[in-house]
C-alpha cells in the first residue's frame, strides 16, 4: 500500500511540474498573442495618409473649378458639390475607424487634458463602430447614386437598376447588422 502511494505521489510530482511548465508556456504564448494588436497601428496610421490624399483630392477639385466658376452649369456644379461632400464622407470614416479602431484593439489613446476631445472617442465597441461605418457606407452610397442619377445620359438601360440594386444591398445590409446587434444586445 505504502509503494502505491509512493508511486502515485512520484506521479503526482511529474505532472505538478509539467502542469507549471505548461502554464508558463501557455503565459509566454498569450503575451506574444497579445502583443501582436500593435501589428495594426501601422495599419492605422496608414489611413492618416489616405486622409491626406483625400485632403488633397478635394482641394484638387476646388482649384479646378474656381477659375471658370462662373460657366459652370448648376448640374455640373451640384455633380461636383456631392463629389466634395462624397470626400468629406469618406475622411469622416476614415478618422471614425482610426480612432476607434486604435482605441479598441490597440491601445487608449492618450490625449493632454488641454487638447479637444472628440465627444465619441472611447465610446465605440467594434459592434457600435461597424453600425457607423454601415451607415456611412449607405450615405456615400447614397450621394454616389444621386449623382449617377443627375448624369444619366451615356448610360446604359439596366445601369440605372444596377446602381439601385447596389445601394439598397449596402442598405438591407446596414438594417440587418444593426437587427442582429440590437438582438445580442437584449440582456
Amino acid at each position: 500500500m505504502a509503494s502505491i502511494a509512493a508511486k502515485l505521489h512520484a506521479e503526482f510530482k511529474i505532472c505538478s511540474i509539467n502542469y507549471k511548465k505548461v502554464v508558463v508556456l501557455e503565459k509566454k504564448f498569450e503575451n506574444i498573442m497579445y502583443a501582436t494588436r500593435w501589428f495594426l497601428a501601422p495599419i492605422y496610421l496608414g489611413l492618416s495618409l489616405a486622409l491626406l490624399m483625400l485632403g488633397v483630392k478635394f482641394f484638387q477639385e476646388i482649384w479646378h473649378v474656381l477659375p471658370n466658376l462662373m460657366e459652370v452649369a448648376e448640374k455640373d456644379l451640384m455633380l461636383l458639390t456631392l463629389s466634395l461632400v462624397d470626400l468629406a464622407l469618406v475622411g469622416g470614416l476614415i478618422v471614425m475607424v482610426m480612432f476607434s479602431g486604435y482605441e479598441n484593439f490597440v491601445s487608449q489613446l492618450d490625449i493632454n487634458e488641454e487638447t479637444e476631445k472628440l465627444s465619441w472617442l472611447g465610446k465605440l465597441d467594434s459592434g457600435s463602430l461597424k453600425q457607423k461605418v454601415a451607415a456611412s457606407i449607405v450615405a456615400i452610397s447614397s450621394i454616389h447614386l444621386l449623382q449617377k442619377f443627375m448624369n444619366m445620359e451615356g448610360m446604359g438601360e439596366n445601369e440605372p437598376m444596377w446602381y439601385v440594386i447596389i445601394h439598397l444591398t449596402f442598405v438591407v445590409s446596414a438594417i440587418g447588422m444593426a437587427w442582429v446587434d440590437k438582438f445580442n444586445r437584449k440582456p
